[in-house]
């Protein structure tokens, strides 16, 4: 088994040099159809890296995917807008690029004036548009405040893109995970993932009351443990998700240097901490997709491999193993932080210690 434990944040920024900023509109009174409730999150790579993309789900909103195919030739992003308002909300990447080339974050295209820069900049999107006015939803300025929020704290929950997000019959919203590898090709490297959680799907065992996604490391992890009969039967009765579009969108990052094609595997395997936490995923009601990037700050030791294997095979497998568990926990994590809006039960008020 993988030695591992939770880096200092038990987030994506545990990953050194990943950035998380929120942008978000919330009103105390919002309902199904008034009020505003929705967000954009943006991850901030100061500096670019190397990244790949997978989308499982067959309604995906997204922007600049194919340029994150392996075999294209731009190799680095330098930010990742994660966003509310179905496709309107892909505006919102229009402010990061500007926040970007404003701060000369950027493919610098003359070496005579380092102004003129093209920013990468991918997105994902989810619908949340049911959720408070059809009409509010991000745009570019809500893209650039997010990017200009970004640190290395930031709010879970109902917060970011995750404000409006719908977890089959409970709020969803944004959470996040990491782990140190404590052995290995990998020892003392670091993988981290942030979700923003709005399956059509489940994300609660109704027989338990336990979320899906404590299925890997067991309730006691989270400091989770069976609902009463009561909670059980009060969680059952909750009416189905009524949205036919949903979507669960996320980013992991690892600081151990992957070219584009580990990268890509990276995001592949990643999902399996999904197919985990959600039942079912990946449907034709979804748009998941997961972005993988890798700031390349630390190389793993050589390991004698026969010709026909990539050198860094070892140190993938390990990765793309803890890339699973931190999608897997970062799910639990949204699903667990998430409050209530719009009559919208969370996890919390029905399962209340």
């Amino acid at each position: 088994m993988m030695r591992s434990a939770p880096g200092a944040r038990d987030a994506v920024t545990d990953v050194a040099g990943v950035l998380v900023g929120h942008w978000q509109r919330l009103d105390a009174e919002v309902t199904l159809g008034s009020g505003a409730a929705t967000g954009c999150t943006v991850v901030r790579v100061p500096g670019g890296a190397t990244a790949a993309v997978d989308v499982r789900g067959g309604g995906p909103g997204t922007r600049e995917t194919d340029l994150l195919d392996p075999a294209n030739t731009v190799r680095q992003l330098h930010a990742i807008l994660l966003t509310g308002g179905s496709a309107y909300g892909l505006a919102a990447a229009d402010g990061v690029l500007r926040w970007a080339e404003e701060h000369g974050e950027g493919i610098p295209m003359d070496p005579a004036d380092p102004s003129r820069v093209v920013p990468i900049v991918p997105a994902a999107v989810i619908f949340d548009l049911p959720v408070g006015d059809w009409h509010i939803r991000p745009d570019a300025d809500a893209g650039f405040r997010a990017a200009e929020a970004a640190s290395t704290e930031f709010a879970r929950g109902t917060a970011g893109a995750g404000v409006g997000a719908r977890a089959g019959a409970l709020k969803g919203g944004i959470g996040s995970a990491s782990v140190v590898l404590g052995d290995g090709p990998g020892e003392g490297m670091t993988v981290g993932a942030v979700i923003v959680a709005n399956p059509v799907g489940s994300v609660v065992d109704p027989r338990t009351g336990l979320p899906w996604g404590t299925g890997t490391d067991g309730p006691e992890f989270f400091g989770l443990a069976p609902g009463t009969p009561e909670q059980i039967a009060a969680l059952n009765a909750l009416p189905v998700k009524g949205t036919v579009l949903n979507t669960t969108i996320g980013v992991v990052a690892t600081d151990a240097a992957l070219d584009p094609a580990g990268c890509r595997r990276l995001a592949a395997t990643a999902h399996d901490g999904l197919a985990r936490a959600i039942r079912p995923v990946h449907s034709p009601l979804d748009g998941d997709t997961l972005f993988a990037l890798s700031t390349g700050a630390k190389q793993a030791p050589a390991v004698p491999l026969p010709p026909a294997f990539p050198a860094d095979l070892l140190l993938l497998d390990q990765l793309c193993t803890a890339a699973a568990v931190v999608v897997e926990r970062a799910v639990v994590d949204a699903v667990r932080s998430a409050t209530s809006i719009a009559d919208i039960p969370a996890y919390r008020d029905l399962f209340a210690p």
